[in-house]
């Protein structure tokens, strides 16, 4: 029993110390800061925007960017079934960003999130579902950002 418990405690140092950590998780290895985030469009979407991207802003550094950014949300019927009842939605999110150092705009892009979900009958639970989604189109398109910012960041 005593040998058990000892290989499962091995077993789980050796596995909780593998070295993994997420990419972005901190900006400590980011050389450049964002100085302002513009946002238009689609609120709920933007706020988790400005949350993810509000990481990166302070004066630390050398390289500083400003960022527009207009999002578009919208969720569309995706099939019905054969009495035209709505089985499936089509949740997209568009963003159109602009970024800019000294006033000049470096690059514009456009960064489409598209994901389709079941109609549920539950409109609460639905709602939160589609909430759900806007955060995670919210962090991939952040992610994207930031991959877009190192990239200029090293040119």
């Amino acid at each position: 029993m005593f040998k058990k418990i000892i290989s499962i405690l091995i077993i789980f140092n050796l596995i909780s110390h593998c070295g993994f950590s997420p990419i972005h998780s901190n900006n400590k290895n980011a050389n450049f800061s964002i100085t302002s985030i513009e946002l238009e469009g689609e609120r709920i979407l933007n706020n988790y925007l400005k949350t993810y991207l509000g990481k990166f802003q302070d004066d630390k550094h050398n390289k500083k960017f400003k960022i527009k950014i207009i999002s578009n949300y919208k969720k569309l019927i995706y099939s019905k079934d054969k009495a035209a009842n709505t089985k499936n939605f089509e949740l997209s999110a568009e963003a159109n960003i602009t970024i800019i150092t000294k006033e000049k705009v470096l690059k514009e892009i456009t960064i489409v999130e598209k994901k389709i979900i079941d109609k549920n009958d539950d409109n609460f639970e639905e709602q939160k579902e589609e909430r759900i989604i806007k955060q995670n189109f919210a962090s991939s398109i952040s992610n994207k950002i930031i991959m877009e910012l190192s990239i200029l960041n090293d040119n």
